[in-house]
Parts: C-alpha cells; sequence; structure tokens
C-alpha cells in the first residue's frame, strides 16, 4: 500500500471528531460541499482537477500502526477516539464536478456525505488537492487561450515542491498543455514527455559546436538545440552547420522575444532550416505569451507562472456543512451566515445551461432535480458510493478523458467568456 495520506491534515479535524464521539453527534448523517466564494484575480472562469488525486488519497487515508503511536504520544485525544481512528474507512459517497470542466463563485465541486465523523475528517486532504490543482489548472487554461492554438510545455518542476511538481504537471495536461518535463508524472499519468538539454551542457564542453555534435550524435537531429549561451545567431548558424536543415528545433530562453524570434525565424528559413521549429522558454506567463501570439513561436515552455497559479497558487475553495440529519431524523439545511462569508445551505444539483450550444448559466438547484424545460448539462458525477471509489475517475485513462472533456467544455463558451482581461464570471450562477 502507499504511503498513508490520515495525516495530511490539520489537528481540529481530529479534535472535533473527539468531540463529536464524546458528545454523541460523531454518526449523525451529514453533506458536507467544497466551493469557491468568488474567482481569484478577476478571472472569469475556474477549471475543476484534482479529483483523481483525491480519490488516490482517499484510498489510501487510513491510519497504520505508526500513525497511531504518533498520535498515542502526542496525548491530545482519548482513547476511544484513537480506536475509532484505528479502524477509520470511509463509507460515504461522495459527488464531484468531471476533472476539466469550468466552475464559478458557487458551483459546489465536491459534495461529501456520510456521517459527521466519516465526512469532516477529509476537509484537509480535499482542499489541499482541489485549491492547489485547480489554481493550476485554471492558470493553465488560460495559457492555452493566450497560446491560440500553439503546444506548451509544463516545465515547472524546479519552481516547486516535488509532490506538487507532478500535481502540477497532470492539472496543466488535464487544461490542454501538450506535455510536461517531470518524468514521475509521465509514468504515473501517461502524459507526454518532453526535454533535451540544459545551458550546463553546452558549458560542459570546450565550445557550442562541440556540445550540439554530442547532442545530436545522441538524440538525433530531431532534438531541440539551446542557441542562446553565447551568442544567438552565431549559434544558429553552428546548430544548422552541424545538424542540417532537418534540425528539430532551436530553444531561446533569454532576449527580448518579440523581436528575437522574428530575427531567428528568418535566419533559420534563409538557411533552409524552414520545418525547424522556434521554442521560448524564459518565465513566461499568460500575458507575454499572449504578447507572442503573431510572432512566429511554435511552442511555449513555462514553469514559475504556471506552478504558482498564475499568481494565485490556492483557487479559495472552502469546505462547509450544508446540511445533516436532526434528532427527528429529517434533513434539515445548515449554513454559516457570517457577514462575505455566507452560503445557500442544503445538498446541491449542478447543471449549465446551454442555448444552442453555448453556456449561458450556471444553475445550481438545491434538494431537488432540474424541471424547467432548458436544454442542460449534468455538472457532477458520483466518484464514490458507499465507500467503493469509481475507478475510472483516476488513473491515466482518466487524466485523458478529463483533458479531452475540458477541450468539449471549452467550446461552450465564447471568445467573450475566454477573454484574459479581469471581469465578472464569464456566466452567472443562479441558485434555484
Amino acid at each position: 500500500m502507499a504511503d498513508s495520506t490520515a495525516l495530511f491534515t490539520d489537528r481540529y479535524e481530529l479534535t472535533m471528531i473527539d468531540a463529536a464521539l464524546r458528545g454523541g453527534r460523531a454518526e449523525r448523517p451529514c453533506v458536507f460541499e467544497a466551493f469557491t466564494r468568488r474567482l481569484s484575480g478577476g478571472r472569469r472562469y475556474g477549471v475543476v482537477a484534482g479529483i483523481g488525486r483525491i480519490l488516490d488519497g482517499l484510498e489510501n487515508f487510513r491510519f497504520g500502526p505508526d500513525e497511531i503511536a504518533w498520535l498515542r504520544s502526542e496525548k491530545f485525544l482519548a482513547n476511544d477516539t484513537i480506536d475509532f481512528l484505528a479502524d477509520y474507512r470511509f463509507r460515504g459517497s461522495i459527488r464531484a464536478y468531471r476533472e476539466g470542466e469550468f466552475f464559478f463563485p458557487g458551483s459546489p465541486v465536491v459534495q461529501v456525505e456520510g456521517t459527521f465523523a466519516d465526512a469532516v475528517i477529509l476537509e484537509t486532504v480535499i482542499l489541499s488537492i482541489l485549491n492547489y490543482d485547480c489554481a493550476v489548472a485554471t492558470a493553465a487554461s488560460r495559457m492555452v487561450t493566450a497560446a491560440d492554438g500553439h503546444d506548451l510545455i509544463e516545465m515547472g518542476s524546479r519552481r516547486t515542491g516535488e509532490h506538487s511538481a507532478i500535481a502540477a504537471a497532470r492539472a496543466a495536461y488535464v487544461a490542454g498543455f501538450a506535455a510536461t518535463s517531470n518524468l514521475e508524472a509521465g509514468r504515473r499519468f501517461g502524459i507526454p514527455t518532453k526535454g533535451t538539454a540544459a545551458h550546463s551542457f553546452t558549458l560542459l564542453h570546450d565550445s557550442e559546436e562541440e556540445a550540439f555534435v554530442a547532442q545530436i550524435a545522441a538524440l538525433g537531429t530531431g532534438t531541440t538545440l539551446l542557441v542562446d549561451t553565447y551568442d544567438v545567431h552565431d549559434a544558429i548558424d553552428t546548430a544548422i552547420r552541424v545538424a542540417g536543415p532537418e534540425l528539430g528545433a532551436v530553444r531561446l530562453d533569454s532576449g527580448d522575444l518579440p523581436s528575437l524570434v522574428r530575427e531567428v525565424r528568418a535566419q533559420l528559413d534563409a538557411l533552409g532550416a524552414t520545418s525547424t521549429r522556434i521554442v521560448v522558454t524564459n518565465d513566461l506567463n499568460e500575458n507575454t505569451i499572449a504578447a507572442l501570439r503573431g510572432a512566429p513561436v511554435d511552442v511555449f515552455g513555462v514553469g514559475t507562472s504556471l506552478v504558482t497559479g498564475g499568481g494565485y497558487p490556492a483557487a479559495g475553495f472552502v469546505y462547509k456543512l450544508v446540511e445533516h440529519v436532526d434528532d427527528a431524523g429529517d434533513w434539515v439545511s445548515v449554513a454559516k451566515r457570517s457577514p462575505a462569508k455566507s452560503n445557500p445551505g442544503g445538498r446541491k444539483l449542478p447543471y449549465r445551461v446551454l442555448d444552442r450550444g453555448i453556456a449561458v448559466e450556471e444553475r445550481i438547484r438545491v434538494g431537488e432535480e432540474d424541471s424547467t424545460g432548458d436544454v442542460v448539462r449534468d455538472l457532477d458525477v458520483a466518484v464514490v458510493e458507499n465507500g467503493s471509489i469509481a475507478e475510472q475517475w483516476r488513473g491515466p485513462a482518466a487524466t485523458s478523458a478529463a483533458r479531452e472533456h475540458h477541450l468539449r467544455v471549452r467550446d461552450e463558451f465564447t471568445v467573450e467568456a475566454l477573454r484574459l482581461s479581469p471581469g465578472d464570471p464569464a456566466i452567472p450562477t443562479v441558485f434555484a
């Protein structure tokens, strides 16, 4: 079994269970919901990612002997609570938006139904995955819009933690990136991997030509040569002399890219390397990518701005109790009413209303099916039923399916809705 995720949580999750067990409320059936109150940075939409990783985390959410021994040593829980945790298995059900789906303020992206003790303990692990993965996927989707049909490669592993690097690669791929530099993400999720050489490889050799010869001997003429270690134009002359006009690509990682890529394209074409592609990197973000839209760039490599969620590294999800069974056995809606932090209570049924295939409204019905006659598309699916994980929502096949779903979802939105400039959400959310 993989390492336990049970302690990937906050202390108050366990102290709440401790108090609920003592007070007799731990087994009260409940519904929790993960949603955002707003979209970060005035963005017009968010992109769901991380559901498959939540399911992986849920499978491994077990308090084994090591975890139990540590909890006993900390002495902040009753023995009965620790015994409960030792036997913990999630017995409830989870509905979630499909990965790759758009979400908006108030969208019930994840709904967890189970006893209070079963469901509350999952808060931190769900939010830590959802907040990061959705932030990266949203940034990635906006970069895909900015790239206007050109390929993007995720290259941010060295700019974040080792585990979040894998998560970022997966989220970016779901949102439309073509490949990643991260090999573990490739192994685990079936994402194509890309990468050739850094400046250190060039500097290792006595000359740039020697470095190019060595790389081509190892990787073939289809490789990508990094041409800005010294002088770009001299490097391109050398690259084509060594590899011939069939060289796969050159990479630029510095300089005034809008003008430089035009110069490089003209030089390559003059040397007969008309099919050699131009890859640019150099701390790109959605705005610099958009600024290069008219330039002859073939591939964008993005790192820091992607793995930091485009400057918004958390998507703003919260996890709230919205419904529970009372002492009479009836379901009752509950909700926080604090100023600026209120939310509608009750379990939700989310739909996308479509007009001739174009999204016009996010409709959230509380506690009942839609019966308006509008053309609607269901937004959530069952991913866990009575403790049993639906395997089709995780693994490499699920990652590819999420990517395909995201492309279909994008087609439901107008060019105006996908604009990068800050504004209101692309469609309104209506609670009915």
